[in-house]
């Protein structure tokens, strides 16, 4: 009786809260996982030990900068699927070093999809675009069809790997899709993004600190959903016959301050909004104390006031919806804070 080989995927980016959740659903579906840690830097599993599956993980020396160790990586586990997660994601800070952010985000997928094509090996690829790519948006809402407009390092880099995965497919044959995802959340967001900061600084407010939620501009708005209806998608895509494409997102839009409503309805949390401009600030009722302000730094130097996917390419495609409200989203996160924060 013949029995199936077992599929193998490596994950980049695997302690980040995609890879996470992705690596979490590949082992549900018996893959062999993989996921690669940099060797010039100190990995911090947390996400991995909060699902419970850092010990069902097989590690390796990975370095998106440095071919010959991916070229190496790729014939040693001869992986079924590759899934490049891994990047300088955080759009502020790729103002801060775009050269850093444009050879990880930008160079580190085309070493990739250069080390399949000499591998000769039969390997799916993913590549984890972004609704970055979007930026100033001409069309409302997004498809994939979508004309390009980036307003970051970020987005542009983002942007070059994500038409370099097109290339690699049309010119050599090679599964390789690309996920355009929009905003997705969870309990394992890094602190540095505004809804982990939003979540966590509000729930230790809920619990008595005096600390005050600063904030950028509170005006944008942005499609919302949860990481771990995400990654379902990616993992459809390249179970797919023919790679291609894929806006990952709601369909739905709401404002930073939405998501600051939602956080304090759910805190039962009485406030009021006051001010205008630099000057709007969320003041507590009952203490009459200002708990959320705006912070001038935290605006970027060429802002992206407004993203919403229509991923009904994927639904029709790959027959994936995403599955969580932005209300349930925002109790599972401020759950998991109350708890942790």
């Amino acid at each position: 009786m013949m029995t199936m080989k077992r599929k193998v995927a490596l994950i980049t980016g695997i302690t980040g809260q995609d890879g996470a959740y992705l690596a979490q659903l590949l082992l549900k579906k018996n893959y062999k996982v993989y996921g690669t840690c940099r060797r010039s830097t100190s990995e911090k599993f947390t996400s991995l030990k909060h699902l419970n599956i850092d010990k069902k993980i097989s590690y390796c020396d990975f370095d998106l900068l440095e071919f010959s160790n991916i070229l190496e990586t790729i014939d040693k586990i001869n992986p079924t699927e590759i899934y490049n997660l891994a990047a300088q994601s955080f759009v502020p800070t790729s103002f801060n070093v775009p050269i850093v952010t444009t050879d990880i985000n930008s160079l580190g997928a085309l070493r990739i999809l250069e080390a399949i094509r000499i591998s000769k090996k039969n390997i799916k690829f993913y590549q984890a675009s972004t609704s970055e790519m979007f930026g100033k948006v001409t069309q409302i809402p997004q498809t994939e069809k979508t004309p390009f407009y980036p307003r970051s390092p970020y987005g542009v880099a983002k942007l070059y790997s994500h038409w370099i995965t097109i290339n690699y497919r049309e010119s050599y044959g090679i599964h390789a899709s690309s996920g355009i995802l929009f905003n997705h959340e969870s309990p394992l967001r890094g602190r540095e993004f505004v809804t982990k900061k939003v979540t966590s600084t509000l729930a230790r407010i809920k619990k008595g600190s005096n600390e005050v939620l600063e904030v950028g501009n509170v005006l944008a708005k942005r499609d919302w959903g949860f990481a771990g209806d995400y990654v379902d998608a990616m993992y459809r895509m390249l179970q797919q016959k023919n790679p291609d494409d894929y806006v990952i997102a709601t369909g739905k839009t709401h404002s930073v301050k939405e998501f600051i409503d939602l956080s304090l309805k759910y805190l039962k949390i009485q406030y009021k909004w006051a001010g205008k401009g630099l000057n709007t600030r969320v003041i507590d009722i009952n203490s009459k104390k200002t708990i959320v302000s705006i912070n001038k730094s935290f605006f970027r130097p060429a802002e992206v006031d407004l993203l919403i996917g229509n991923p009904m390419k994927a639904r029709r495609n790959l027959k994936w919806k995403p599955r969580t409200k932005l209300k349930e989203l925002v109790k599972i996160m401020l759950d998991h804070d109350l708890e942790y924060s």
